[in-house]
């Protein structure tokens, strides 16, 4: 018998997890998807992994362009959160952006970002684990965006 996958959803959703925006560019155009299936991998070779539905668009952006960067919102970002969790295109118009190594959009008021090349994709199930080589980081001062219990939080001052 299978495990009740709304019961999983009610399970992990006692896990904290930070929210983040992952971005790629394919064919000029920037894509991203909001993401807190996020995790640091390896330190030595700086690796990260990133769980995308099979059926998204975004699985198929990722697997064109090799590349993406992944965006560490702060409270001040509920709203990109909300709009980059979305279906179909996004707007980027009214984000502040960047490139760096990989031409991923590196969102200028994210707390942090890695900029990764993608080195495995590997199945899990309804999602791929897309396992991406950092290739340039930063961060900058403020307060984490959280997810926790279906709702979006903040850490106390």
């Amino acid at each position: 018998m299978a495990f009740d996958y709304l019961e999983q959803r009610r399970i992990m959703g006692c896990f904290a997890t930070g929210v983040t925006v992952v971005t790629t560019l394919e064919n000029e155009i920037p894509h991203g998807m909001t993401a807190n299936a996020v995790t640091s991998l390896s330190l030595n070779p700086p690796l990260i992994l990133i769980s995308v539905d099979s059926k998204a668009h975004m699985n198929n952006y990722l697997r064109t362009s090799k590349i993406f960067a992944v965006n560490i919102l702060t409270v001040e970002h509920e709203e990109l959160s909300v709009r980059f969790a979305q279906h179909g295109p996004k707007d980027f118009s009214d984000i502040e952006y960047r490139t760096e190594i990989t031409g991923a959009p590196i969102f200028e008021k994210a707390l942090a970002y890695v900029d990764c090349q993608i080195t495995s994709i590997l199945p899990g199930g309804d999602h791929d684990i897309f396992i991406g080589e950092i290739l340039a980081g930063g961060q900058q001062e403020g307060k984490p965006l959280i997810y926790y219990g279906g709702q979006y939080r903040r850490l106390p001052d």
